[in-house]
């Protein structure tokens, strides 16, 4: 026993998976950014998440109340997020003020954030025959979790803020199956049905009205190889989905190629090039 404990503690052994700790650190916490996402969902969807008895007489309380916790504990995990990454104790109170004007920055654009998920959440209603109202969709799809978290991740994200995006989309991916990249750009009103087994890549682009099912890779269909022979990061290697497209269950869609508007990519296909706006993409025999 006394030698595995040695090799475990080795640093040899353990130089590329150990974090040294400085004091004071926090580390990111899972349990936070489940608040930050839930408290995010009770603001936008006000009576679905969080106080269900809240009322139109005391919602601009319960709202204000809301976006103050969101914002503190936003800020506290932005700044972990930044500090996990940093090497250096003297940007402490720099990141510490940054932190502060990224949580207000974000909490400045929730009403826009809301305004994008009320479009998906209607064109998942619209586009499902199966659902019976707002409601149903908003307690219920897997998608409206996976998206929101996205959305709030993508954010993030665009503000430079690392660690913590990946962190909150990886969160829905456990819970729905459904696999989004924050550095992903998806438009308005979209919607994926079912969602189980989705993968959107880091560089996709998605335009609005875009529909997708169960079972959709948009992926890298090959990597560029460094010196080392180690794949070369940020670079586009997603494909690009134009507005107006539906992608049928288990279509696989790879490299940084164009699915052109209006278009229809059938179940169970492997699409590795262009596709012409307005084109149906099916297996052979099939009636869509």
């Amino acid at each position: 026993m006394l030698s595995v404990v040695s090799r475990l503690s080795e640093y040899d052994s353990l130089r590329k998976v150990y974090h040294q700790k400085r004091d004071g650190e926090s580390f990111p916490s899972s349990e936070a950014l489940h608040e930050v996402v839930n408290l995010t969902r009770s603001i936008i969807f006000p009576g679905y998440y969080g106080d269900s008895s809240v009322d139109l007489s005391t919602l601009q309380y319960y709202i204000g109340v809301s976006v103050d916790k969101l914002t503190n504990v936003l800020q506290e995990q932005i700044l972990s997020g930044f500090l996990f990454g940093s090497s250096s104790e003297t940007e402490y109170e720099q990141l510490k003020l940054k932190s502060k004007e990224l949580a207000n920055r974000f909490v400045a654009n929730l009403p826009s954030l809301r305004d994008t998920l009320v479009c998906d959440v209607e064109a998942a209603y619209y586009g499902d025959p199966a659902a019976k109202s707002f409601s149903e969709i908003i307690f219920c799809y897997p998608a409206v979790k996976a998206i929101s978290n996205y959305r709030i991740a993508h954010e993030l994200l665009t503000y430079g803020v690392p660690l913590i995006p990946r962190m909150i989309t990886e969160m829905a991916h456990s819970e729905t199956g459904i696999d989004i990249h924050p550095g992903a750009t998806i438009g308005k009103y979209f919607t994926i049905d079912h969602g189980t087994g989705v993968v959107i890549g880091e560089t996709c682009i998605i335009g609005e009205h875009v529909k997708i099912y169960q079972g959709v890779t948009l992926g890298a269909k090959s990597f560029q190889l460094d010196e080392q022979g180690n794949p070369v990061k940020n670079i586009e290697r997603h494909p690009i989905i134009e507005d107006n497209v539906i992608i049928y269950a288990n279509a696989t869609i790879l490299g940084r190629i164009t699915i052109g508007r209006d278009s229809v990519i059938g179940g169970n296909v492997c699409v590795t090039s262009d596709v012409s706006p307005c084109t149906k993409i099916v297996q052979p025999h099939s009636n869509l």
